[in-house]
């Protein structure tokens, strides 16, 4: 009977929120996601390169419904829409990352860590099916990347991760996040892993900012 009640007020609540919410695409009442800005999350594949050459494998491009959608689960907590997301990272992560690649995401900050509660790509990958392997940690503290210029970004990225206990003997790596900019976060990335012996092949994001398609200029998340 408790359990009953419980469940009840559970689903209540899920009314509620559903009811209250707004999609996040087009502001369409009642959703949390409609029709046509579900269907904006399709995967549309860019291909890009950081500035250390490593190729980057985007599902979206960072504009419109994908922007705000990422915005709501990144900055709001709506995690309910990170299903969705994941679905479109699914996507790339199996036309791009080799069977037998680690899958290693980008470490999340301690700050935005507590802030949110869960690390953005971490989830995301859980979200596609697939399993995190969390190798990468901070090694320093950096400055918010946002409104930084690429060489700035640069600097602000350089020596901030390690690996842990982990080791590689050459084995391959992915190495996966939420939004591409600069590629400056994933070159620092892939710095560290190859120190620790790992051979990372690729990076995959769920979405690049808008840029020239396979470039060697664009891409990375900071």
């Amino acid at each position: 009977m408790v359990e009953e009640r419980w469940m009840i007020e559970q689903l209540r609540d899920a009314l509620a929120f559903l009811i209250a919410s707004c999609c996040p695409g087009c502001d369409e009442p009642g959703t949390l996601l409609c029709g046509a800005c579900r269907e904006a999350l399709r995967p549309d594949p860019v291909t890009v390169r950081t500035p250390g050459g490593l190729r980057v494998h985007a599902a979206l491009t960072y504009e419109g419904v994908v922007a705000r959608c990422i915005r709501r689960v990144k900055e709001e907590g709506m995690t309910m829409l990170a299903r969705p997301l994941g679905a479109a990272l699914a996507g790339a992560l199996i036309a791009n990352a080799p069977r037998d690649a680690l899958l290693v995401p980008v470490p999340t900050g301690r700050a935005p860590f507590r802030r949110r509660g869960y690390r953005v790509p971490e989830l995301l990958i859980r979200r596609a099916g697939f399993r995190a392997e969390r190798m990468l940690s901070p090694a320093r503290r950096t400055a918010d990347q946002r409104g930084l210029d690429r060489a700035s970004r640069a600097r602000n990225a350089a020596g901030s991760m390690r690996v842990g206990r982990a080791r590689g003997d050459g084995g391959d790596v992915v190495i996966v996040d939420d939004v591409v900019t600069t590629g400056a976060t994933l070159d620092e990335a892939a710095r560290a892993l190859r120190c620790a012996g790992f051979r990372p092949v690729c990076a995959i994001a769920l979405a690049a900012t808008p840029g020239r398609r396979d470039t060697a200029e664009l891409p990375v998340n900071g």
